[in-house]
């Protein structure tokens, strides 16, 4: 008698766990659209080319993933990849990676570089609509992050009204 009573009240926990999960509406998420990856690549590419600096960009899009990138013309071969990086280190971390770098000298946090594809440098900064995170771009050539970032968020600049 015990074990029917557990049977039925497996079957009515089962039966009541799938209604909910069907009446669902599907998941709606914000993310970079191409023409503003281009866009923001573009104004990153221009403010580093002003300073002086060759450089690549990579977008990542609001699963982390490379949306698009560009290899600028004198870049060297590592550029590419180490922009990819710190792009997916802003958006898997929501902040810009020179703010991770500077929070992971705490020896007490240092822990956290070991999450793969993670880099504490700057250049890496997310993108943002409001306090969530949609995406984020990597700059990767100029000599110190501190310069990359600057580049980044002159090509984020560009499409600030459309961050709103």
């Amino acid at each position: 008698m015990a074990f029917k009573r557990q049977v039925l009240a497996g079957v009515a926990l089962t039966v009541a766990s799938i209604a909910p999960v069907s009446a669902q509406a599907p998941l709606i998420e914000k993310n970079v659209s191409m023409k503003m990856a281009l866009v923001i690549m573009e104004g990153a590419i221009a403010q580093c080319t002003k300073d002086g600096n060759k450089v690549s960009v990579v977008i990542v899009d609001n699963a982390g993933l490379v949306r698009a990138s560009l290899r600028g013309d004198g870049t060297s071969p590592h550029t590419m990849e180490f922009a990819r990086k710190k792009a997916y280190t802003a958006r898997a971390r929501g902040q810009t990676s020179l703010e991770f770098m500077k929070l992971t000298d705490d020896p007490a946090k240092a822990y956290l570089r070991q999450i793969p594809d993670v880099v504490a440098v700057g250049g890496g900064v997310p993108i943002k609509v409001g306090n969530v995170t949609i995406g984020a771009v990597g700059v990767s050539g100029s000599p110190g992050g501190e310069k990359d970032e600057v580049c980044a968020n002159a090509g984020i600049a560009r499409v600030a009204d459309q961050l709103k």
